[in-house]
């Protein structure tokens, strides 16, 4: 009969044997040949006698998953080894590609078993107190397998969404900008004052701690075996521990425990998904010199939520002054037909650094021209990638303004037109015709197209 191999991918945690699951330390003692970076070898060697051991180097992740593959099909059970837990930036993916690639399956007679244990974050964040109570996120900071425009884009998104970040690999001889660039794709969305904890060989002989700010962190001493957890902007630290509070603080008095005013325990908070667009028309209504741009900044949102929210505004809930309805989808280049009646309107485009321009223009100066909106006179010229147009919005605010607002697929403003008033006023026809446009192009509530 052909032998019959077994591979365990086992992760083998900080190193120290209380941390070892018992499961690893099974596996590893079940096996006939451990394989494994040789620092991690060296990490488990009590438990490796009689064993056929076989060390690999760094940068050769795959040889050791073809050598456990081979083992394995030889009929010995193979135990390979990573620190941390072995799914996460260990060795079970790139083995279970190899395998896969190679043409085994779950149903073959090779027996693979992930063997899971601590990560490098948890068990660095469990020396430091309790960074990651609330939501977070690991990124690898080693472009030797992605490249650096993908890792910085993910920094960028993770300090946007306000994640706790664990950095892995921030540093190594070779690499040692990487761990500067991310400071400063950090630094545009996080305060200085930003609690970072450093923790190089956590539960090893040469551990080390560092609590810092973000300001400084890219001047500790950090290298491969560090892992860096980055807070967010609740996290503090107090008494030498680095705390990231889960949000009871939003229901419930830290001191009393009771309840705030507006919550219920057990239900979601009143800024929970149903009820925080509430919170935005409540926000209107008593901010009434705020505009909906400065709204979307105050609740961090695109501003098409906004616009969604007052968009579900009733008259026993109203949003203050603004009222918004959705153009429907297949529609929306039929309103750029109606354009050209509505006479002197105002055009505004922002850029994404800050910079506002507003241009006069003609309705008629609106043109159409495969995916580009064009606005030409002989002023000036302005091209909008109408392609890039998913929501349009007609917007009023009172009858002081009346236009429409264009967001895009983030739900940003991609740009926006509003009706000119003269000293007399808005000129009857043309708010006629945008009043006339409005009920023929958003013959759908706004909430029905949100929920089906």
């Amino acid at each position: 009969m052909t032998p019959t191999g077994k591979i365990l991918l086992v992760g083998i945690g900080p190193g120290a044997h209380e941390h070892m699951t018992f499961r690893a330390r099974e596996a590893i003692a079940e096996a006939d040949v451990v394989i494994g970076y040789s620092t991690y070898i060296k990490l488990v060697k009590d438990l490796l006698d009689g064993k056929e051991v076989i060390k690999k180097g760094m940068t050769e992740e795959l040889d050791r998953s073809i050598e456990a593959y081979e083992h394995a099909k030889q009929g010995k059970t193979v135990a390979l080894i990573s620190s941390g837990d072995i799914g996460v930036y260990g060795m079970a993916g790139p083995t279970y590609e190899l395998l896969l690639d190679s043409g085994w399956t779950p149903d073959d007679p090779i027996e693979v078993e992930v063997v899971p244990g601590s990560t490098a974050l948890s068990s660095c964040a469990s020396l430091v107190g309790a960074p990651l109570t609330h939501d977070f996120c690991s990124i690898s900071l080693s472009d030797l397998l992605t490249p650096w425009p993908v890792i910085a884009r993910r920094l960028e998104s993770a300090a946007q969404g306000d994640f706790v970040v664990a950095l892995y690999n921030p540093k190594s001889g070779r690499r040692t900008q990487h761990i500067v660039e991310a400071q400063r794709i950090l630094l545009r969305h996080r305060s200085p004052e930003t609690p970072v904890a450093i923790v190089k060989s956590g539960y090893r002989a040469l551990q080390n701690i560092q609590l810092v700010k973000l300001a400084d962190m890219a001047d500790c001493d950090i290298g491969m075996l560090t892992t860096v957890l980055v807070g967010n902007s609740s996290t503090f630290v107090r008494e030498g521990l680095m705390v990231t509070p889960r949000g009871y603080a939003n229901k419930y008095d830290a001191l009393t425990g009771e309840t705030r005013d507006g919550e219920q325990a057990g239900r979601s908070l009143s800024m929970g998904l149903d009820g925080w667009k509430g919170a935005v028309r409540r926000y209107l209504r008593d901010t009434p010199e705020t505009t909906l741009q400065k709204t979307a900044a105050y609740f961090g949102q695109p501003l098409a939520e906004i616009l969604d929210a007052v968009g579900q505004s009733t008259p026993d809930e109203s949003a203050g002054s603004f009222t918004a309805r959705q153009v429907r989808q297949d529609l929306q280049d039929g309103l750029l037909d109606s354009l050209p009646h509505w006479g002197k309107l105002r055009a505004v485009v922002r850029s994404e650094g800050g910079a506002v321009a507003e241009l006069l223009i003609d309705g008629a100066d609106l043109q159409k021209k495969n995916d580009w909106l064009n606005i030409v006179n002989d002023a000036f010229h302005l091209h909008i990638d109408w392609s890039q147009a998913r929501q349009t919005w007609f917007v009023s605010r009172g009858e002081k303004a009346h236009g429409i607002q264009v967001t895009d697929a983030q739900g940003d403003l991609l740009f926006n037109l509003w009706l000119v008033a003269g000293d007399a006023g808005f000129d009857a026809r043309a708010l006629q015709r945008y009043r006339d446009d409005r009920e023929e192009l958003c013959q759908t509530l706004t909430s029905d197209i949100h929920h089906d």
